[in-house]
């Protein structure tokens, strides 16, 4: 194991140095942001006994990754909900997130129309007035009877 984590840090060094940037801030400032600037409190409590340490340097480290996830996710939600919202008599509803995943429920006639709504929000979420990524936000459509017959 030893090896294959110093081979991949070796091959992808900005990460190592991500880790340790992110560590440090967190120890000096108390809070770790995420890309949005959203602050993630790192509480210096947890930094007692066995392990504490290495907790709060690792939810230091995956803050900023999760919570910016999360704060694109609720983008990507906004922008369809709003979407929706302008179609009259819509026959899309969005049902639930999980995780990096929407639910929606449409009837069958319309699947067509709406995956293309949903993948076209919530691929302009790449771009806002608040930032603007250089890489694509790929969506991928699935559909099916329930969420069982999706996975």
């Amino acid at each position: 194991a030893s090896d294959y984590i110093r081979s991949y840090f070796e091959k992808f060094p900005s990460i190592r140095d991500y880790m340790e940037t992110t560590k440090e801030f967190a120890k000096d400032n108390g809070f770790v942001k995420t890309l949005f600037g959203r602050k993630c409190f790192i509480d210096e409590s947890i930094n007692r006994g066995a392990g504490g340490k290495a907790f709060m340097e690792r939810a230091a480290i995956n803050a900023p990754i999760q919570g910016s996830a999360s704060e694109i996710m609720r983008m990507a939600m906004i922008r369809v909900y709003n979407k929706l919202q302008e179609i009259e008599e819509s026959n899309c509803k969005m049902l639930l997130q999980i995780h990096d995943e929407l639910i929606f429920e449409v009837q069958k006639d319309d699947v067509k129309k709406y995956s293309k709504i949903i993948q076209d929000e919530m691929s302009s979420v790449k771009d806002s007035d608040l930032h603007s990524f250089s890489i694509p936000l790929l969506v991928d459509i699935n559909v099916g009877d329930n969420w069982g017959d999706l996975h």
